[in-house]
């Protein structure tokens, strides 16, 4: 397991980015991360849906939307603010996946994007609790943040950035965790899950970061838009992506996704 280390606490981080955009209207494309394994994962309408860090809403208001029980939660203020102002009835709450209030087998599913590799401290009891909560037979879908190239590319990229900016000498503070697929896989059979799937996703792509490659209707960066529709490559950058995760899949992707049953 590989730290991540910046020159702000996962809490102000995260604090400050979900304060910086809007809530995000709901995701619209069916055919990229996070949707995409979200509905490989929901099969069932009548089933309860938790989102366990759910951001800014792109993914609790794409199944509220359709009429799904879903309820999601954030441990940032901030962001459930904005979603319970943007649409009032949402079920969104503050909350903390180490502590979920809910009574054992409450949902059938349980939606977690991008959040388990936040946590410093208490990883192994957030995993516990998710399976805790969960029906007999009920599913998670996570992802957690890769340890290969692309996320060392990520971190160098961003640690050039700041001491370009003259941030080298601030104090640096844990922000992500990232794990290979075997150490992610480990942690969720540890807990008694069964796995279904895991496998390396591309949510942003490296090449993203740089606008030559990024389609046409995205080479001014925006954040909303982007997680709407998807971080959108060019034809090029595409297919120079596709190589990539053709032939090195596990060195190129940023995150992996797994989906487990309760056992």
């Amino acid at each position: 397991m590989r730290i991540t280390y910046r020159n702000a606490n996962n809490k102000d981080y995260w604090t400050k980015r979900w304060d910086d955009i809007p809530a995000d209207v709901p995701m619209e494309n069916l055919d990229v991360y996070p949707l995409k394994y979200a509905q490989m994962t929901v099969k069932d309408k009548a089933g309860k849906i938790l989102e366990a860090g759910c951001g800014a809403g792109r993914v609790l208001r794409y199944y509220h939307d359709r009429g799904y029980d879903i309820l999601g939660f954030d441990f940032i203020d901030v962001a459930i603010s904005k979603l319970k102002e943007i649409d009032p009835s949402l079920q969104a709450e503050v909350g903390d996946i180490t502590d979920l209030r809910f009574a054992d087998q409450s949902f059938k599913y349980v939606l977690a994007f991008g959040l388990y590799h936040n946590l410093e401290h208490g990883l192994e009891k957030a995993i516990l609790e998710t399976y805790r909560v969960l029906e007999q037979g009920g599913v998670v879908c996570a992802s957690f943040r890769a340890d290969n190239i692309q996320t060392r590319l990520t971190d160098w990229l961003t640690a050039r950035k700041a001491k370009s900016s003259g941030g080298e000498n601030k104090v640096q503070s844990f922000h992500k965790m990232n794990l290979t697929r075997n150490e992610y896989e480990q942690i969720f059979t540890r807990a008694n899950f069964v796995i279904d799937f895991i496998g390396p996703v591309e949510n942003m792509p490296i090449l993203y970061k740089f606008a030559i490659f990024r389609s046409s209707g995205h080479k001014k960066f925006d954040e909303n838009k982007a997680r709407a529709e998807g971080y959108r490559l060019s034809w090029f950058g595409q297919r120079l992506q596709n190589f990539m995760m053709k032939f090195f899949p596990d060195q190129f992707c940023n995150i992996y996704v797994l989906i487990a049953h309760k056992n």
